[in-house]
């Protein structure tokens, strides 16, 4: 690989890099969707055709997805 072709790689991943640090200190993007998460969680809990340690096990999992 040549110095320029490496030189806009190295750009692009660091564009990225930043854009993923910058989402991920948003608090009003992950405040919305943490909230969205746990609706979601609590909702599951509701089901009963799975049995209550199915639906348990899936809300964890389903709020281990929060930031």
């Amino acid at each position: 690989m040549s110095d320029e072709s490496l030189n806009i790689w190295e750009k692009a991943l660091g564009w990225r890099k930043r854009q993923m640090i910058m989402k991920q200190l948003d608090p009003v993007t992950n405040k919305i969707r943490n909230d969205a998460i746990e609706e979601v969680a609590k909702e599951i809990e509701r089901f009963t055709a799975f049995g209550q340690d199915t639906t348990s096990s899936f809300a964890v999992y389903i709020r281990g997805m929060k930031k």
